[in-house]
């Protein structure tokens, strides 16, 4: 198999736990550089690793087909259409930029050059959402009603670095992930209504959301807070046929972060299963479905030899941004907003 040469733009947390160490386990995939302004943290990790001192000189490089943006968010657009007008694939870190006029500008251009553009959402591949699109295609929770996400924090100090201060809060940093999931299972809604909020005194942008996804049959609501000590709910989920609640995350972020390596023993097993409790009132736990981020990364390589489909097209990408920059100009405006507006 012939590899293709990889080069990451950024080791901050997305580019040392969740890009180069799955780049590293994929069959078809080398990564060959890294850009970054601290060459000794890329080394920590990566000893032989090229460094490149900029994003010109690693697009410089005739040996790299495909670049990952996991620079800051403001740099997604400018580092994703730099990377295509080199005639690279892109793989953009969520979000997919900061604005949807951003989005559709990287789109159209991976287009025009005929170059792949995939966008990086591997929470589709948690253990958790796994064992819940299992429950709602085996029809064991009946019609969908009511959906909660969250992803609720206890930090009451604001650390000084760039993400406390993204573009968007709370809102681009983990709305993406709550977004695209609630899209995966009922696609677009009709309307949004959001609630983003500054809560943490000192806090530099937005630390909480409570954003509901209106459908004619159902609600989506996704829930993030910075200030819950009691953080533990991830879903909770109720049918005509009965309800789903899920504590704990999953667990590979963990593991990564630990430094373990994708695919070893236990991975994405997550040890709390989530419980079901029927129409009849009979509760029962679910064995879930082992989580794995290496699905994401053997489907990309295959779509880069024109083996099989993008795993997160853009198309899919925007359709999260639209319900973002609704949930944006919802809050802004203190009123429902259509999707299609």
């Amino acid at each position: 198999m012939t590899e293709i040469g990889v080069g990451l733009i950024g080791y901050g947390l997305a580019g040392r736990a969740f890009h180069a160490p799955f780049v590293k386990v994929t069959p078809g995939l080398e990564l060959r550089a890294v850009v970054s302004r601290d060459s000794a943290k890329v080394h920590a990790g990566l000893p032989d690793m090229t460094v490149c001192p900029d994003v010109p000189a690693l697009l410089a490089r005739d040996d790299i087909g495909l670049v990952i943006v996991a620079s800051p968010d403001d740099l997604h657009a400018e580092h994703a259409l730099g990377a295509l007008a080199a005639g690279k694939h892109v793989l953009v870190d969520k979000p997919f930029a900061t604005s949807l006029a951003d989005a559709r500008r990287i789109a159209a251009a991976g287009a025009a050059a005929g170059r792949l553009v995939a966008i990086f959402q591997n929470r589709r591949w948690d253990a958790d959402f796994l064992t819940l699109r299992r429950l709602v295609a085996d029809g064991r929770l009946g019609d969908v009603v009511q959906f909660e996400s969250h992803f609720d924090r206890w930090r009451p100090q604001p650390a000084a670095v760039w993400k406390e201060a993204r573009t968007g809060g709370a809102w681009l940093d983990l709305g993406p992930h709550l977004v695209d999931q609630a899209l995966q299972l009922f696609g677009l809604p009709i309307a949004v209504s959001a609630d983003i909020a500054t809560l943490r005194e000192g806090a530099p942008s937005a630390d909480y959301f409570h954003v509901t996804l209106k459908y004619p049959d159902r609600r989506a609501i996704l829930h993030s807070s910075k200030l819950v000590a009691d953080h533990g709910l991830r879903f909770a989920v109720h049918g005509t046929r009965g309800s789903w609640i899920k504590h704990g995350f999953d667990p590979q972020e963990a593991a990564a972060l630990q430094g373990q390596v994708p695919g070893s023993t236990g991975w994405g097993i997550d040890p709390s299963p989530g419980r079901f409790t029927g129409a009849d009132g009979v509760r029962a736990e679910v064995a879930g479905v082992p989580g794995d981020y290496r699905r994401f990364w053997n489907a990309l390589a295959a779509a880069l030899r024109g083996e099989g489909p993008n795993p997160v097209p853009p198309s899919e990408a925007i359709a999260v941004m639209r319900v973002l920059d609704a949930a944006l100009r919802s809050a802004d405006a203190g009123r429902d907003v259509l999707v299609a507006e």
